[in-house]
């Protein structure tokens, strides 16, 4: 552990300590601020890396975790949280609910956070890659370690279409 980790980036790794977690944080000086930049930082594929989206469904902050290649589907979030209807949250709203900055919010420990939905096809892969509280922070996890740290329920939560596929056109 280092000692001159911003604070957000010493939570997670305290809190991967105690849950006797195998993963390892990694600093990036340049910053991983996108899902691509993470994949070329790590030298992985954008399907390996693990965006941390924020949702308020029916009001109630949930973390759906979503492959970097993948758009997630509110409405089949909404549902498997049992709401009627799912948004993204706010800045202010991600900060309050997680405790990170937008941008830099990790998978744990979310204290106000009860759901966190992960999608299945995260599975697929040995290694996955996450935040780990900054915009210069990630960690490398297997997805059923991650899984199992994150509580998550394991569902399909992506849009059906491929997130650099054109939008459909419309009659």
């Amino acid at each position: 552990m280092r000692d001159t980790w911003p604070e957000p980036v010493q939570r997670v790794s305290t809190f991967l300590r105690e849950s006797g977690a195998e993963a390892r944080i990694h600093e990036f000086p340049d910053g991983t601020p996108t899902a691509a930049d993470a994949a070329a930082a790590v030298g992985c594929d954008l399907s390996q890396i693990v965006k941390s989206l924020v949702l308020l469904c029916d009001g109630r902050p949930i973390v759906a975790l979503v492959p970097g290649d993948r758009r997630a589907d509110q409405r089949k979030i909404a549902a498997a949280a049992g709401a009627s209807s799912a948004r993204i949250a706010s800045p202010a709203e991600v900060a309050e609910a997680t405790g990170f900055a937008p941008g830099a919010v990790a998978p744990f420990p979310l204290p106000e956070v009860e759901t966190v939905l992960l999608d299945g096809d995260l599975l697929r892969h040995s290694l996955v890659w996450a935040g780990a509280g900054s915009t210069r922070h990630i960690l490398g996890i297997a997805p059923l370690e991650l899984a199992r740290l994150t509580k998550a329920r394991t569902l399909d939560v992506v849009a059906d279409r491929p997130y650099d596929s054109p939008r459909p056109k419309e009659s």
